[in-house]
Protein backbone atom coordinates (compact mmCIF):
# COMPACT_ATOMS: atom_id res chain seq x y z
CA UNK A 1 0.00 0.00 0.00
CA UNK A 2 1.30 3.40 -0.78
CA UNK A 3 -0.12 5.08 2.22
CA UNK A 4 0.79 4.67 6.22
CA UNK A 5 -1.16 5.68 9.43
CA UNK A 6 0.59 7.45 11.69
CA UNK A 7 -0.91 8.01 14.46
CA UNK A 8 -4.27 9.29 16.27
CA UNK A 9 -4.99 12.78 16.20
CA UNK A 10 -7.89 13.53 18.51
CA UNK A 11 -10.50 11.67 19.73
CA UNK A 12 -14.18 12.83 19.61
CA UNK A 13 -16.80 12.59 22.24
CA UNK A 14 -20.07 13.83 21.99
CA UNK A 15 -21.79 16.46 24.85
CA UNK A 16 -24.89 18.33 24.91
CA UNK A 17 -26.04 21.58 24.09
CA UNK A 18 -24.39 24.31 26.29
CA UNK A 19 -22.60 21.48 28.24
CA UNK A 20 -18.83 23.36 27.91
CA UNK A 21 -18.86 24.70 31.75
CA UNK A 22 -19.15 20.94 32.48
CA UNK A 23 -16.54 19.45 29.85
CA UNK A 24 -13.94 22.15 31.44
CA UNK A 25 -14.27 20.80 34.61
CA UNK A 26 -14.05 17.28 33.76
CA UNK A 27 -11.69 17.43 31.47
CA UNK A 28 -9.65 19.94 32.64
CA UNK A 29 -9.87 20.16 35.95
CA UNK A 30 -10.40 17.02 37.34
CA UNK A 31 -8.51 14.97 34.65
CA UNK A 32 -5.98 18.03 33.90
CA UNK A 33 -5.54 17.98 29.95
CA UNK A 34 -5.10 21.18 29.41
CA UNK A 35 -7.78 23.35 27.03
CA UNK A 36 -7.15 23.96 23.56
CA UNK A 37 -8.19 26.95 21.23
CA UNK A 38 -10.67 25.54 18.25
CA UNK A 39 -9.82 27.38 15.44
CA UNK A 40 -12.28 30.27 14.57
CA UNK A 41 -14.57 28.50 12.23
CA UNK A 42 -15.56 25.97 14.08
CA UNK A 43 -15.93 27.86 17.77
CA UNK A 44 -19.52 28.70 16.40
CA UNK A 45 -20.15 24.91 16.60
CA UNK A 46 -20.07 24.97 20.60
CA UNK A 47 -17.92 22.44 22.19
CA UNK A 48 -14.60 22.82 23.54
CA UNK A 49 -11.05 20.84 23.19
CA UNK A 50 -8.38 19.06 25.31
CA UNK A 51 -4.72 18.06 24.85
CA UNK A 52 -2.43 15.89 27.01
CA UNK A 53 1.10 15.17 26.03
CA UNK A 54 0.38 15.00 21.78
CA UNK A 55 -3.06 13.82 22.16
CA UNK A 56 -6.66 15.60 21.47
CA UNK A 57 -10.27 14.91 22.83
CA UNK A 58 -12.57 17.10 20.79
CA UNK A 59 -16.06 17.34 23.47
CA UNK A 60 -18.68 18.15 20.12
CA UNK A 61 -21.50 19.66 20.84
CA UNK A 62 -24.59 17.08 19.17
CA UNK A 63 -28.45 17.28 19.72
CA UNK A 64 -30.14 14.93 19.96
CA UNK A 65 -27.48 13.70 22.24
CA UNK A 66 -27.10 10.05 23.47
CA UNK A 67 -24.19 9.63 25.47
CA UNK A 68 -21.50 6.67 24.14
CA UNK A 69 -22.22 3.69 27.06
CA UNK A 70 -19.89 0.88 25.06
CA UNK A 71 -17.77 2.78 22.22
CA UNK A 72 -14.70 4.74 24.37
CA UNK A 73 -11.44 6.01 24.30
CA UNK A 74 -8.85 4.07 26.22
CA UNK A 75 -5.85 6.41 27.82
CA UNK A 76 -2.97 4.56 29.23
CA UNK A 77 -1.68 6.16 32.79
CA UNK A 78 1.07 5.90 34.99
CA UNK A 79 -0.05 5.42 38.45
CA UNK A 80 -3.52 4.94 38.47
CA UNK A 81 -3.93 4.66 42.00
CA UNK A 82 -3.31 8.19 42.39
CA UNK A 83 -6.25 8.83 39.65
CA UNK A 84 -8.46 6.25 41.61
CA UNK A 85 -7.67 8.85 44.61
CA UNK A 86 -7.90 12.08 42.80
CA UNK A 87 -11.26 10.78 41.60
CA UNK A 88 -12.74 9.64 44.95
CA UNK A 89 -11.69 12.83 46.58
CA UNK A 90 -13.30 14.70 43.57
CA UNK A 91 -16.70 12.85 44.23
CA UNK A 92 -16.10 10.96 40.84
CA UNK A 93 -17.16 7.31 40.59
CA UNK A 94 -15.24 4.69 38.69
CA UNK A 95 -15.77 1.04 38.37
CA UNK A 96 -12.54 -0.92 38.54
CA UNK A 97 -12.16 -3.67 36.08
CA UNK A 98 -9.74 -6.92 36.47
CA UNK A 99 -10.81 -8.74 33.34
CA UNK A 100 -8.08 -7.88 30.89
CA UNK A 101 -4.63 -9.68 32.07
CA UNK A 102 -1.91 -7.56 32.73
CA UNK A 103 -3.65 -4.34 33.58
CA UNK A 104 -4.84 -2.50 36.11
CA UNK A 105 -7.97 -0.65 34.84
CA UNK A 106 -10.93 1.03 35.55
CA UNK A 107 -13.79 2.43 33.90
CA UNK A 108 -15.17 6.80 34.25
CA UNK A 109 -18.28 8.09 32.58
CA UNK A 110 -17.87 12.03 32.04
CA UNK A 111 -20.83 14.28 33.22
CA UNK A 112 -22.56 13.38 30.12
CA UNK A 113 -22.77 9.87 30.09
CA UNK A 114 -19.68 8.88 27.89
CA UNK A 115 -17.75 5.76 29.19
CA UNK A 116 -13.74 6.06 29.32
CA UNK A 117 -11.03 3.36 30.37
CA UNK A 118 -8.24 4.20 32.08
CA UNK A 119 -5.53 1.82 32.32
CA UNK A 120 -2.03 0.80 33.22
CA UNK A 121 -0.22 -2.03 32.52
CA UNK A 122 1.80 -4.16 34.61
CA UNK A 123 5.41 -4.52 34.68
Amino acid sequence: MSFVFQSIDHVQLAAPKGSESSARNFYGEVLGFTEVEKPELLKKRGGVWFAFGSYQIHIGIEEPFAPAKKAHPAFQIENLDALKAHLYKSEVSFVVDTDLPGADRIYVHDPFGNRIEVLEWKS
